[in-house]
């Protein structure tokens, strides 16, 4: 079976508290918290304290969401990161690569963004996690050809993915992207959006991409979380809706 759980960018405007009492509610098992709202990293008693909660709740943080940018941020900052995920109970960290897609950079450029992840996959070798870069626009991952020229440049079982599909792509496209990245896939963010126009995204009920996720799952194994980022009605009252259609997906 999938690892089915929840990611903190759902409910942005709740407590970890709420959060994870319906997460329970609702029969979900993982969580992954995120550096900018509930899991600052430079708060260990709050990191404590969520813990803490989450030993209660029986439930378990699967990764440390966090905005880090590989090719902006400097290296060294990264340890304060790693160090928050370990204090959560994780040694999966989520990352961004670049700042511009994958298309805007030039060969020298993108051989210097390379050279910064394969010292960021060192220092995670080193600490025991790994790092995973989320499949984003607007970032190097942004495209399924990009994304594996930068797994195979890094060359690192500590510098991995995460897979989602691509609102702005088809769904043959995003298929063919859940085919190739598969192998260095970590984690699977769980939604059901669109954007006919390019340019304003519309979000609906899981339940309706039900087929859709289920054809996309047929390229992971069941060693994967999945994890549901946003509601379809950003209501905290829907997950429960949500997560079933989530245990749909993973039969």
């Amino acid at each position: 079976m999938y690892k089915l759980g929840l990611v903190f960018i759902s409910f942005t405007k709740h407590s970890c508290e709420e959060i994870l009492s319906a997460m329970k509610e609702a029969g979900l098992s993982y969580i992954e918290w995120g550096s900018d709202v509930h899991a600052p990293w430079d708060d260990e008693a709050r990191l404590r304290k969520i813990a803490a909660m989450q030993k209660e709740a029986g439930i378990t943080c699967c990764s440390y969401g966090t905005y880090f940018k590989l090719g902006k941020d400097a290296l060294e900052t990264l340890l304060p990161y790693i160090r928050a995920a370990k204090l959560l109970g994780t040694d999966i960290l989520r990352l961004w690569c670049g700042t511009k897609g994958s298309e805007a950079y030039g060969e020298t450029e993108l051989e210097s963004l390379y050279e910064d992840c394969r010292l960021a996959a060192k220092i995670a070798e080193e600490a025991g996690v790994t790092l995973c870069m989320e499949c984003h626009n607007n970032t190097v991952t942004d495209r399924k050809e990009s994304a594996l020229a930068l797994m195979r440049a890094v060359n690192s079982p500590a510098f991995r993915m995460y897979w989602q599909p691509n609102q702005l792509q088809s769904r043959e496209e995003n298929l063919a992207y859940a085919r190739l990245l598969a192998p260095y896939t970590v984690h699977i963010h769980v939604f059901n959006w669109n954007c006919p126009d390019g340019k304003t995204l519309e979000k609906y009920p899981l339940a309706e991409a039900v087929d859709a996720w289920k054809d996309y799952m047929t390229h992971f194994s069941g060693e994967h979380a999945m994890l549901l980022e946003f509601m379809p009605d950003n209501d905290i009252a829907s997950l429960p809706a949500e997560a079933q259609a989530l245990r749909l997906i993973a039969e």
